[in-house]
């Protein structure tokens, strides 16, 4: 048991120190994987291939994680190569912008969605939801929203400093509601996304029974009629980059703890 104590503080400390990169902390949260967390094979179910399928939209309309596959996303969420996917994505994004020769009169944006691509909300999931294993629940997240204690995801943070560099305007689109406005702003000038364009929430009197595609599509429609080009649109969601005006071109996240539609 002595051995085990004193491991286990050496081993955190290796990662804290390790995590840091331009001055963005590449841990989101301050959890570890649980043992086995190598995306071992589970009997009956290639949870490997259920979340393959569901990043490339094969498998759609699901509500929960298979219950089988709690532990290979919470291993995948808490592990290295969730970053790695993510970093990978912001890195072909950057390279595409940089090939670009913007107009120079402020209306070249770049959309960004907020949940699970701009701020995480792991720390709600791993606490007690099952990594998505469980059934989605409006007011116990609303709750989580209202704390503003959603962290940055990293790589989005570095791609979207990036961008502003190159001149770029961002527009904030997210499916929270105009009730959280004030939340959601302070939550990302404190993770470091200090300024934007836009920030559009939704109305709930406006959207009332329709779908994220359809809701996303008509305020990217709206962008468009205002002048603005969308010459890069990144979300973690296929909701956040199918329908209309979807831009110049999409970028997806991995995101396998929920699907909207």
């Amino acid at each position: 048991m002595a051995l085990l104590l004193l491991w286990f503080p050496a081993n955190i400390l290796t990662i804290s120190e390790g995590t840091c990169e331009a001055g963005i902390i590449k841990q989101i949260h301050l959890l570890r994987p649980r043992s086995g967390a190598r995306g071992d094979s589970i009997p009956g179910l290639s949870c490997l291939s259920w979340r393959l399928a569901v990043e490339t939209n094969n498998i759609i309309g699901w509500k929960t994680v298979p219950e089988e596959c709690e532990e290979y996303v919470g291993h995948y969420m808490l592990g290295k190569q969730y970053r790695k996917d993510s970093r990978a994505v912001a890195k072909e994004a950057f390279l595409y912008a940089q090939s670009l020769k913007l107009a120079g009169d402020g209306k070249d944006i770049w959309i960004f969605y907020i949940d699970e691509t701009t701020l995480s909300n792991f720390p709600y999931y791993y606490a007690q939801h099952g990594f998505g294993a469980e059934p989605y629940n409006a007011t116990l997240f609303d709750e989580w929203v209202m704390e503003g204690a959603a962290p940055a995801l990293p790589e989005s943070l570095l791609l979207y400093n990036k961008l502003l560099s190159l001149g770029i305007k961002v527009v904030f689109l997210t499916g929270r509601q105009e009730s959280q406005r004030n939340t959601t702003a302070s939550n990302l000038k404190n993770v470091g996304y200090h300024t934007w364009d836009k920030l559009i929430l939704k109305e709930p009197s406006k959207y009332s029974g329709k779908t994220a595609v359809f809701y996303k599509s008509n305020e990217r429609k709206m962008l468009e009629k205002k002048g603005y080009r969308i010459i890069g649109n990144i979300g973690d969601q296929w909701s956040d980059l199918l329908g209309t005006n979807t831009g110049n071109r999409t970028f997806k996240l991995p995101d396998p703890m929920y699907y909207i539609s």
